[in-house]
């Protein structure tokens, strides 16, 4: 009987052990195979701080930029011709601004108002804005003025033109 009992406490003992140990090496998986806390925090909220990071995103998703209202300037007497020159260097500078990385958004205003259109720099100050719109041939020529204001919005639009590239059939 003795045996039985101490046969019966051994074998408990043991299969306690083998499941103390499956357990732990299934903690152990699972913390292997776990999400990273950064993994959670995407799944969780979204948040991905490589991409944050990327675009100069602060805490709350936003950035600083300057915003450029682009409008009439004194000189608008060209012929067709030199008017659609000069818009094809406008549209090329524009084109240039952006694959540096300077220039989040660009785009013209509907209607014959003064207000011909905005640019949205990703530059950190007015006066680094004020050299990138002096490079613009429509400004140098008289046809365009730009009045430049400090702007603090989405960090998104960093992407906006990678995005753009995706789905515009035509580029300009």
């Amino acid at each position: 009987m003795k045996k039985t009992i101490y046969g019966t406490l051994a074998l408990l003992s043991f299969i306690s052990c083998n499941q103390e140990r499956i357990e732990n090496q299934e903690a152990t998986t699972a913390l292997i195979e776990a999400p990273s806390i950064e993994q959670n925090s995407i799944a969780e909220t979204g948040f991905d701080s490589i991409r944050a990071q990327k675009v100069g995103a602060d805490d709350y998703g936003m950035r600083q930029y300057v915003m450029a209202f682009l409008r009439r300037g004194p000189n608008r007497s060209q012929d067709s011709a030199t008017a659609a020159k000069l818009q094809m260097a406008h549209m090329e500078n524009i084109g240039r601004m952006a694959d540096e990385g300077k220039l989040a958004l660009a785009g013209p205003f509907f209607g014959d108002g003064d207000l011909r259109g905005i640019y949205i720099f990703a530059v950190e100050s007015l006066k680094e804005a004020e050299a990138l719109t002096q490079s613009d041939p429509a400004i140098q020529a008289g046809s365009l003025e730009m009045e430049l204001m400090l702007w603090y919005g989405s960090a998104a639009l960093m992407e906006v033109g990678e995005i753009h590239k995706k789905i515009a059939k035509i580029e300009i």
